[in-house]
């Protein structure tokens, strides 16, 4: 959507408990995927699950694109995704476990990356190429019940709250106008 993501998303998610025979009060967790990806759709999805997870007494636990897509891939992946700057996102996993941090990086740049590792995701075959690696699948979507197995496992571990994973900053300027006073005085 190109506007009205606010508006849409929690008559969305009604909709979905409603299919599944559910209500609200019937949720016992929250997943969320954190990005990356729009700035503006990853921070109206954190602050829903977030508020949703104060409101309803659950925890909203967040989970990386990156982490869904490696998520269940045996031995040494790494993870590119396109970026709207140019170039791609990488993060690499062995056994669905990040190795690093994910980072920005050109297809023309050399990245240290597992020895036998599988390039998935957006220029997955100019990575390997250029490292001598298998390239795996180009075109990958994150599978939203393996998005909540991630969040499952983790229940019962200390999460902070889901946050949006961005790997640049804003196109966005700051605002110009004074920020407004908040008082005491009724």
């Amino acid at each position: 959507m190109a506007r009205g993501q606010a508006e849409r998303l929690a008559p969305m998610l009604e909709e979905v408990l409603a299919e599944a025979g559910a209500k609200w009060s019937d949720l016992a967790a929250l997943a969320v995927c954190t990005g990356p990806g729009n700035f503006t759709g990853l921070r109206i999805a954190t602050g829903l699950a977030r508020g949703l997870a104060m409101g309803l007494g659950v925890p909203a636990i967040g989970v990386t694109l990156f982490e869904a897509l490696a998520a269940e891939r045996p031995g040494p992946v790494v993870v590119t995704l396109e970026s709207r700057a140019g170039g791609v996102m990488i993060q690499p996993f062995r056994d669905g476990s990040p190795e690093d941090a994910p980072r920005l990086a050109a297809p023309e740049n050399t990245v240290p990356v597992p020895p036998g590792a599988v390039w998935l995701g957006h220029g997955a075959a100019a990575f390997a190429a250029r490292h001598g690696l298998v390239a795996g699948p180009e075109h990958v979507t994150a599978d939203l019940a393996v998005l909540g197995r991630i969040a499952a496992a983790r229940l019962g571990t200390p999460q902070a709250r889901p946050a949006p994973l961005y790997l640049r900053a804003a196109d966005a300027a700051p605002s110009s106008d004074p920020p407004t006073v908040i008082t005491d005085e009724a």
